[in-house]
């Protein structure tokens, strides 16, 4: 083994370096952004907009740590589990807030994190043959997840109710198309 493959090797299994330290804030910050989203049965309009910001930067720095890494090439094998795991727990902490205050209907929640959990275990279970990188439609989805659910958390007039519900309509037909490219582009993998 070469010099230079020895130490890519070890600069894989780094743990603290900046874009995983951003990955770990990302999940310790959830509990405070549920807690700013519940707190008062969700009657708090200004703790609703702490929790939207919350929020808001958790996702922002899912953007900054994967170009982070990749500028850096500080890629890490922590990173390319968690990274995508916070992705995940955010969606599903904003998701069961909502539904614990009944701002979203449950099999909105069932259908989005049904169909994360099933795309995680995929990537888990092909990890030795390669990383499922994230595509365009996934990548997609996220972004009007992440809109859709942070327009639920805001406390918004109700005359925009119908734009909320149609970019929702989105996010969820993106996160079942995202979903089937995923196990497509597994199962022709291994053929």
């Amino acid at each position: 083994m070469s010099a230079s493959h020895e130490r890519d090797e070890v600069a894989r299994r780094v743990i603290f370096n900046l874009p995983n330290i951003l990955t770990i804030f990302r999940i310790l910050a959830l509990p405070f952004c549920a807690w700013a989203l519940i707190a008062e049965s969700g009657s708090n309009a200004e703790l609703r907009t702490i929790s939207f910001i919350l929020f808001f930067i958790v996702a922002m720095t899912d953007v900054l740590d994967g170009r982070l890494a990749r500028a850096s090439n500080q890629i890490t094998d922590f990173g390319e589990l968690w990274d995508p795991i916070a992705d995940k727990a955010l969606i599903a902490t904003a998701l069961i807030s909502l539904n614990y205050l009944e701002l979203l209907p449950i099999w909105v929640t069932l259908v989005i994190l049904g169909r994360e959990l099933a795309v995680t275990i995929l990537r888990l279970s092909v990890l030795k043959g390669g990383v499922i990188p994230a595509s365009k439609s996934g990548k997609a989805k996220t972004l009007t997840q992440n809109i859709s659910i942070g327009l639920y958390i805001l406390p918004l007039p109700s005359f925009l109710d119908i734009p909320k519900a149609l970019l929702l309509g989105l996010a969820l037909i993106l996160t079942i198309t995202s979903g089937y490219q995923y196990f497509a582009a597994a199962f022709a993998k291994r053929s």
